[in-house]
């Protein structure tokens, strides 16, 4: 394509976008959750009208109790335009849940003795330079990482460039941290003083795997807790054995933030079919904070284990002292949080704590798709919800979930 041909079509996709937006208003609103449901009827019904409605176009949710799935369905469309419908085992790009199995390892590496907690992250990296706000700012350590209270920056929308495609060369993760950040090494407050969210925490934690461990991220991460957990289809590229489950991502074709498409994420777009752009099969360059690929049930199984003590089908990922500090350790507030709510970042995951329900979790999202994986450790009770659609809003559905007696 010309540049004079991609500047037409850009500016097409802009002017429709536009429409899109003004359509976007009138349009009907997906259907609002119930303030509980008291069935598992009820429950489907609800996701069923959702996924007609088409946000999300398919969706898979599994649960898991005291060791083993009770439950595991797809709804709707894995990628409607190939009539591919979504089950439980549909493939997704997991976004930011990746960010708890990066945690997983590097609690990894502290069991065998090969990096501590509040170790500095120049111990690791000589070329970790940053901006303190004070000349007295305490040093940035992997647990300032972990909960996201270094100060580092997000990268916000960059971070929809940072992707390639298929038969594009995968990144060399510690490279691409050492490239990027200086763009992103003026600290926006103290370590330590409160939790602001950012990728590019993690990102470094990617590089400090990659140093101690003396192989690249992704071989790490298969070695270590996809295959001893029997993760079989998930995985940071897309194999043979996922491609009949492959659920493309998708956006409302009329939405506020569809006209951004063509600037932020240009490559991504595979077609316009029905009330949705479609996407194209990507990856993401940042491994580490968003990479991961594959189904609920093997997320499940990452989530099985946790609520064991760290253990599943006699294989063990982590001791249970540190399936205990990733639980209740390292919390810290953010800086929106309500103070009404008993909410604090921890140790990858985010812990709500009102003393009658103990609650982890992490979502993702990017555009195309969004995830959550929700637990409540006391209940050995576990959720994993994911779907092709940033747009929905998927702890909704969870905690709906949550409500009912499984």
């Amino acid at each position: 394509m010309t540049l004079g041909k991609w500047k037409k079509w850009q500016i097409a996709f802009a002017v429709f976008g536009m429409l899109a937006i003004g359509l976007a208003f009138l349009w009907p609103k997906a259907p609002e959750p119930p303030d509980t449901v008291t069935s598992l009827a009820q429950l489907e019904a609800h996701i069923e009208s959702l996924v007609e409605f088409g946000t999300p176009p398919g969706m898979s949710l599994v649960v898991v109790k005291n060791g083993a799935i009770v439950y595991s369905k797809g709804f709707g469309w894995a990628d409607h335009p190939r009539q591919i419908a979504a089950k439980p085992q549909t493939v997704y790009h997991w976004w930011s849940c990746t960010k708890i199995v990066t945690a997983i390892a590097i609690l990894q590496l502290r069991e065998q003795g090969k990096l501590r907690l509040n170790d500095s992250v120049t111990q690791y990296l000589p070329f970790f330079k940053v901006q303190h706000p004070l000349a007295t700012s305490r040093v940035i350590t992997i647990q300032h990482l972990l909960n996201h209270s270094s100060g580092l920056p997000d990268a916000g929308f960059r971070i929809m460039s940072w992707i390639h495609h298929d038969g594009e060369p995968s990144v060399d993760q510690t490279a691409m941290v050492e490239r990027v950040l200086p763009g992103f090494s003026t600290l926006a407050f103290e370590p330590g003083d409160h939790a602001e969210y950012t990728n590019i925490g993690y990102m470094v934690l990617g590089a400090i795997i990659e140093k101690v461990a003396g192989v690249a991220y992704e071989d790490y991460i298969r070695e270590n807790i996809l295959e001893p957990l029997g993760m079989k289809h998930t995985g940071f590229v897309y194999i043979k054995a996922m491609e009949p489950y492959e659920a493309a991502g998708a956006h409302p074709l009329f939405d506020m933030w569809t006209p951004l498409i063509p600037f932020l994420a240009p490559s991504y777009v595979r077609e316009i079919s029905g009330n949705h752009v479609w996407l194209k099969r990507v990856y993401n360059d940042q491994t580490p904070p968003s990479g991961l690929i594959g189904p609920a049930t093997d997320a499940a199984r990452l989530l099985t284990a946790y609520l064991n003590g760290g253990e599943l089908d006699g294989r063990r990922i982590l001791s249970r002292e540190s399936i205990t500090a990733m639980t209740l350790e390292g919390r810290i507030r953010g800086k929106a949080d309500d103070p009404q709510i008993n909410r604090r970042q921890g140790i990858g995951w985010q812990v709500y704590d009102d003393k009658e329900r103990l609650m982890i979790k992490h979502d993702g999202g990017g555009l195309g798709f969004s995830t959550v994986m929700q637990m409540y450790p006391d209940e050995k009770l576990g959720f994993v919800l994911f779907t092709n659609d940033v747009m929905c809003k998927g702890w909704r559905i969870v905690n709906l979930a949550a409500g009912l007696d499984w």
